[in-house]
C-alpha cells in the first residue's frame, strides 16, 4: 500500500524522523485556515496524489499569505496529474533549502535482502538520477540482522558522497527510516529531497513509504491510511470480505482457487473474448484453497454486483479443496444470495476439475439451476462464458 505523502510524513514524525510542521485541507477554505495555523510567512501548498512529477504538473505552490494558499488550493484541488485526481493538499512552511540529497531503504525483491541507497544529488526523479549519473547513486545491501545502527550509517552516508560536516545528521536520519522500515513492515521508505536548510537543518522535506499489506495484521492502524476514495468501492467491499479481488475492465466475471489458475483464465478469457467483439475479464478474484458457501457467496455478491459484468467464469481445480465442496458452496452460495434479496441473473459457466470432479458435476447436476452451465474444460468454458457475454450485451 503506497502512501501519500502527509502520511509518510506522520510516519517519520512518529519515529524521530526530522520532518517540518504540515497540514492538510481538502478545500480552499480549509486550505486558509490551516496556512494561518502554521504561522509562517511562506508556506507551500502541495496536491496529494500517488505519483511523481507533481512540480512540473503545477501542482506544488508557494504561498505568501494565508488568503493565498486558499487560492493556490483552489488552483491545485480537482487538478488531473498524471491519471490521479487531486482531493487535499498539504501545507508546510516553506524551507530555505542549502543542499539536496537522496536516501532511502527498501527491500531488494532480486536480491531477497535489503539495500540501502543514498546520494548527495537528490531533488530530481532517482530513476533519471540512476540513468544519468549511477556513479552518484550509491547502493549498500543491509544485513537484516543487524540492521542500520549509526556504524552502518556512516558507511552508507560516506558510500554517498556526503560531505563531511553532514554526516552525522544523515546517519541519525538514515537510522531512524531504518526504524520505520522495520517496525511499519514497509517495503520502501524514501526520502527525495532529504535538504540542508540553510540554517544548518537537515530535514525530510517529501518522503515516500510502501507498506506490506501482507503484514496488516500486524497494524491494524494502518487500515485507516487506505486511500477508499481513490479505491474501486467493489475492491473495498472485497477487503472488508477478505477476498483477494482486482477489478478490471471487462465483462466475463472470473472466480478461481488460487493465483496461478485465476491468472490462467483472464488469459484464456481475453483469448476467447476476441471471437465475440473484444470480450475481456472483469476482474482477478481469488478464492484460494477454501471453497466454503461463505466464500463462494461473498465473491459472487461482488462480482454479480458489477454493473459491466455479464457472464461469470467459475474455474476450479480441485486439489486440498474437493471439487464436491466447491460445488455444495456454489449451490448453496446461489440460494444464500436469493435469500439476501440479491438479484442473480446472470450465467455461472462452471468447470471443475482433479479431486472429486465427478462428485462435484453430479451436485450441480442435481440442484438443476438455471443460470448454472457446467462445461468440461478451461477454454470451452472461457469460450463459452465470452459467448454468453458477448450475447447478453
Amino acid at each position: 500500500m503506497d502512501l501519500f505523502e502527509y502520511q509518510a510524513r506522520d510516519l517519520f514524525a512518529a519515529h524521530g524522523v526530522p520532518v517540518l510542521d504540515a497540514r492538510v485541507a481538502d478545500t480552499a477554505e480549509q486550505a486558509e485556515v490551516a496556512a494561518a495555523e502554521l504561522g509562517a510567512g511562506t508556506v507551500v501548498v502541495k496536491a496529494q496524489v500517488k505519483t511523481g512529477g507533481r512540480g512540473k504538473a503545477g501542482g506544488v505552490k508557494l504561498a505568501h499569505s494565508p488568503a493565498e494558499a486558499g487560492a493556490r488550493a483552489r488552483e491545485i484541488l480537482g487538478m488531473d496529474i498524471k491519471g490521479h485526481t487531486v482531493h487535499r493538499v498539504m501545507l508546510a512552511p516553506a524551507a530555505s533549502i542549502a543542499e539536496e540529497f537522496y536516501v532511502s531503504v527498501l527491500l531488494d525483491r532480486a536480491n531477497r535482502s535489503y539495500l540501502a541507497m543514498a546520494s548527495r544529488e537528490g531533488g530530481m526523479e532517482i530513476e533519471q538520477l540512476a540513468v544519468a549519473k549511477p556513479e552518484a547513486l550509491a547502493r549498500v545491501p543491509v544485513d537484516p540482522l543487524r540492521g542500520i545502527d549509526a556504524a552502518v550509517a556512516r558507511d552508507i552516508v560516506r558510500a554517498g558522497g556526503f560531505a563531511p560536516e553532514v554526516t552525522e545528521q544523515v546517519a541519525e536520519v538514515l537510522v531512524a527510516l531504518w526504524e520505520v522500515f522495520t517496525a511499519e513492515d514497509a517495503t520502501l521508505v524514501e526520502v527525495n529531497p532529504l535538504v540542508r536548510t540553510a540554517d544548518g537543518r537537515i530535514i525530510a522535506l517529501d518522503g515516500k513509504v510502501t507498506l506490506d499489506e501482507n503484514a496488516g495484521f500486524r497494524h491494524p492502524e494502518h487500515a485507516e491510511l487506505a486511500d477508499r476514495g481513490g479505491t474501486d468501492p467493489l475492491e473495498v467491499r472485497a477487503r472488508e470480505r477478505d477476498l483477494n479481488y482486482v477489478k478490471l475492465d471487462g465483462e466475463v466475471g472470473i472466480i478461481g482457487n488460487g493465483a496461478g489458475l485465476v491468472m490462467a483464465t483472464l488469459d484464456v478469457v481475453a483469448y476467447a473474448g476476441q471471437d465475440f467483439g473484444g470480450v475481456k475479464p472483469a476482474n482477478f478474484l481469488d478464492i484460494g484453497g477454501g471453497a466454503s458457501a461463505d466464500v463462494m457467496a461473498n465473491g459472487l455478491e461482488i462480482i454479480l454486483g458489477d454493473p459491466s459484468v455479464r457472464s461469470v467464469f467459475v474455474n476450479v481445480f480441485g486439489g486440498i479443496t474437493a471439487c464436491d465442496a466447491v460445488a455444495t458452496g456454489i449451490v448453496q452460495a446461489m440460494e444464500m444470495l436469493k435469500e439476501r434479496g440479491e438479484r442473480i441473473d446472470k450465467p455461472l459457466v462452471v468447470r471443475l476439475d482433479g479431486n472429486n470432479a465427478e462428485k462435484g458435476r453430479a451436485i450441480l447436476a442435481e440442484a438443476e439451476h438455471d443460470l448454472i452451465e457446467m462445461v468440461d474444460t478451461m477454454d470451452s468454458a472461457a469460450r463459452r462464458a465470452a459467448e454468453l457475454a458477448a450475447a447478453s450485451g
